[in-house]
């Protein structure tokens, strides 16, 4: 069995954000592990899950819409990230850092979601014309 979704740079930038959230995390206060980075390390590992669920889906209708999900996850982390700088438990660097994976997942995202729409756009197009 062959898992596409492998290939996609969306799932592999995303597990990269997956690991640099979780190293971000384990700096956190102890009192903040089960919250704060409880909510954050959910919603980054829901970004990646979002893409796999997608692509495993049959429709492209659905694809776009899991796709829609891992974004809204990805955005999610993106505030609590700013959350935490806030608060003071992470640097502006480290802040900039997440901020930019997070600008290249969510671009590359936006990509795969309009790749997708063009295919069914395509679909649209063929079954009207029959």
């Amino acid at each position: 069995m062959e898992f596409n979704y492998r290939k996609l740079n969306a799932y592999q930038y995303a597990l990269e954000l997956v690991e640099r959230v979780y190293e971000m995390v384990a700096f956190f206060p102890k009192e903040e592990k089960y919250s704060l980075g409880d909510q954050l390390r959910r919603a980054v590992v829901s970004v990646p899950s979002n893409i796999v669920e997608g692509m495993g889906r049959d429709s492209d209708k659905e694809k776009t819409h899991f796709i829609s999900m891992a974004y809204t996850s990805l955005m999610e982390v993106m505030c609590q990230t700013e959350i935490a700088l806030r608060v003071h438990y992470i640097s502006e660097d480290a802040f900039l850092k997440i901020e930019n994976e997070v600008t290249i997942v969510a671009k590359l995202l936006s990509g795969l979601k309009s790749s997708i729409q063009k295919s069914l756009n395509k679909q649209n197009s063929l079954n009207t014309k029959q």
